[in-house]
Parts: C-alpha cells; structure tokens; sequence
C-alpha cells in the first residue's frame, strides 16, 4: 500500500507526464501498474492534451438545437429537424430558458412552412415514382395492330361519343373532347376504319372569354385538316359565378368530329362494342349496346 508521501511522489511525477504531453495510457506505462481511480486522484485538476481529445460528432446538431431553442422552437420540432431524438435536444437545451408560447399566426407559418419544405422534396420523389409507373405501363402494351386499334376506338366511341337513344335513333358518329391525345388517337382509329379525311367535319366548342380563333388553328393543325372543313365555333356563354381553373393559352375548348355518311360505321362500332363485351356476365336487362 502507498504511503501519502509515495502518493504524493506519484502525483508530481504523473503531473510532469501530462504536461509534457503523455496520455493516460503512456504515464501507466512509465510509472507502473496503477488504478484507474489513483490515477485520478494524481491528475486531479491537469487538464489533458489537446490531442487526447475527441471531437464530439454531435458538436454542430447540439449549437444548432440551441438556436433553434434560442428562436421559439419546441422538443419536437428541434428533433425533426435536426432528425435526432427528443431526449438528445432536452439534454442539449435543458438550460436554456423555456420561450414563450407562440402565437397563432406564428403557428400557421410555420406548419404552412414546414409542408413547403416536405412537399418541394416528397413532390418529385412521386413524381418520378409516376413516371416510373406510366412507363411500366406503356411498356406492357407496346405497338398497336389494327385489331387493337379498332377494339380501343370503338370502346373509346361508346364511352364519348354520341349513341342512339331508345326514342331517338340517328346512327350517326359523332365524337366531342377536349384531350389533344384523344382527338389524334379516334382520328388513327377512323383512319383504320376506312374513313376518309374529307369525310370529316369539325367544330371547335369553346368558351365566349376565350381565344376562338386561335383554338380553331390549334385544333386545325393537330386534325391536318382543311380549314373549309371547320364550321363556326359555337360559343359557350360565360358564367363569372363559375370558377374554372382551365384557361389561359393552354385552354382550347372541345373539339367536335362529325363523320358524314356514317350509319353504316355507326352499326360496325356497335357491333365491335358488342364482341369487345360479350365475355362480360351481364343480365339480360343489359345486355349489348344500347339501340
């Protein structure tokens, strides 16, 4: 057992070692076998070496929490932002005073915020997830054959366009939309049928606020249609009451496609709707196109 004179010995020995610079393992080795505790008691009050020193990887997330402490912020929002644990803030803001209660209107701004923060980054992630999926999907049906062709068309017709009633029958196809990709895929679709362009009529239905003329070159263009060929645009009557968020230089109105002499296409429309359904269990109250 060491004697308080060895005890003090030991002490200005193991002082001189940390001063020159000597790390705790290194001052054991030179003077021998020691607790860790009497180690203590010899370097009470020396400070270690600089290099001896670790820095602490949560230096920057510890000063960043206590600013954002500093600037009115709770545990919670403090540990989202920083993604780090409700415990670690409390440990590293504990002292800090607590700030006052925020006001509501501080509230609002900065939950309104922290969703633009959220959306600007979640908004391309799914956007890129979309286009990944349409894609796929486009993928999974490749090229059209005819047959495809006139199946997709026809289902198209009976979903948009006009159909005999059980007490009006006109036998006439007639097709209105307002999608550019529509309009170009039932033109394809009656090229396959076997109708001529000069067969068609169209007419542009658009709103009286808008731009008619310029529409009506827009849809010309997309039909590679003669300009003969287009009757008057029928104007729809403006409602202020109504608020619609489609205008502006994209907004083109509906384009309606009449095909002349078209009883006879109207039947084969009817009877490719019929084939493209009859696997489908439908009672006899509903059963094929209505005529």
């Amino acid at each position: 057992m060491r004697t308080k004179e060895d005890l003090n010995v030991l002490r200005e020995r193991a002082i001189g070692l940390r001063r020159e610079g000597k790390s705790r393992r290194e001052i054991k080795q030179i003077l021998g076998p020691m607790s860790n505790s009497t180690l203590d008691h010899a370097l009470q009050g020396v400070p270690p070496p600089d290099w001896t020193r670790r820095p602490n990887a949560k230096d920057e997330a510890r000063a960043a929490a206590r600013e954002l402490r500093v600037q009115g912020h709770d545990y919670e929002e403090i540990a989202n932002h920083l993604g780090v644990s409700k415990s670690s803030v409390s440990l590293w803001v504990r002292d800090l005073p607590v700030p006052p209660r925020l006001s509501y209107e501080e509230i609002r701004r900065r939950a309104a915020e922290g969703a633009h923060r959220y959306w600007a980054v979640e908004r391309e992630v799914r956007e890129a997830r979309r286009a990944s999926e349409r894609a796929c999907a486009a993928a999974e049906i490749g090229e059209l054959t005819n047959r495809e062709i006139l199946v997709a068309g026809a289902l198209t017709y009976w979903c948009e366009g006009m159909k005999n009633k059980p007490h009006r029958r006109n036998d006439r196809v007639v097709f209105i939309n307002s999608d550019p990709a529509l309009i170009t895929f039932f033109l394809r679709f009656l090229d396959v049928a076997g109708v001529t362009r000069d067969d068609l009529i169209f007419r542009v239905y658009i709103h009286e606020n808008a731009d008619a003329e310029a529409a009506q070159r827009c849809w010309l263009e997309l039909a590679g249609a003669q300009p003969s060929q287009f009757r008057r645009p029928v104007l729809k009557r403006h409602n202020p009451k109504t608020v619609r968020t489609n205008v502006g230089e994209n907004y083109h109105g509906c384009l309606r496609i009449d095909v002349r002499r078209s009883a006879a296409l109207y039947r084969r429309i009817e009877g490719w709707v019929s084939a493209a359904t009859a696997s489908c269990a439908l009672s006899d109250a509903w059963a094929g196109p209505v005529s």
